[in-house]
């Protein structure tokens, strides 16, 4: 497959969409989402154990806050899914991940207001495949930088 690569796509560079959560990601948050996700770890729901560890308070677990369908209030796509997408459009191809890269900059406490900061970053053809990748950059209410990550989409022959 070729010529995935079209003017409209490479003009997609340098778009960007920008996200804020409309209130502190909460205590709660963090409790649930690491039960979802198996961690234990006491840092995340108890406050003294946070403080005797160095924290001012508990502490997010690392990618809570990449999860940007919790607070971009975006309408549910045909899959159900609710958070950010480029809704790009490759006729004959199908999407596949190509993966995460995730920088940890600073703990994300209770009281952190998160913005997630999207950006693509370059459009490719290698091999008859379309790679995409896009950059987040995470911050939080006082200009903060949280976390990063850059994350490659590849769009592959559906045959």
């Amino acid at each position: 497959m070729s010529g995935l690569l079209t003017g409209e796509i490479r003009a997609m560079v340098g778009r960007e969409a920008v996200y804020t959560a409309p209130e502190p990601l909460g205590r709660a948050a963090f409790r649930y989402y690491a039960l979802a996700v198996g961690d234990d770890n006491p840092v995340y729901r108890d406050s003294a154990y946070a403080a005797a560890h160095g924290y001012r308070d508990v502490v997010a677990p690392p990618t809570l806050i990449c999860e940007t369908n919790q607070y971009a209030g975006l309408a549910r796509d045909d899959d159900g899914y609710a958070g950010h997408s480029w809704h790009i459009d490759v006729p004959g191809a199908r999407l596949v991940r190509g993966g995460n890269d995730y920088t940890f900059h600073r703990p994300v406490h209770p009281d952190d207001v998160i913005t997630a900061t999207w950006r693509i970053e370059s459009v490719t053809e290698k091999a008859g495949k379309l790679f995409v990748v896009s950059r987040v950059v995470y911050t939080n209410q006082h200009d903060e930088l949280l976390a990063t990550n850059e994350e490659t989409l590849i769009y592959v022959g559906a045959e």
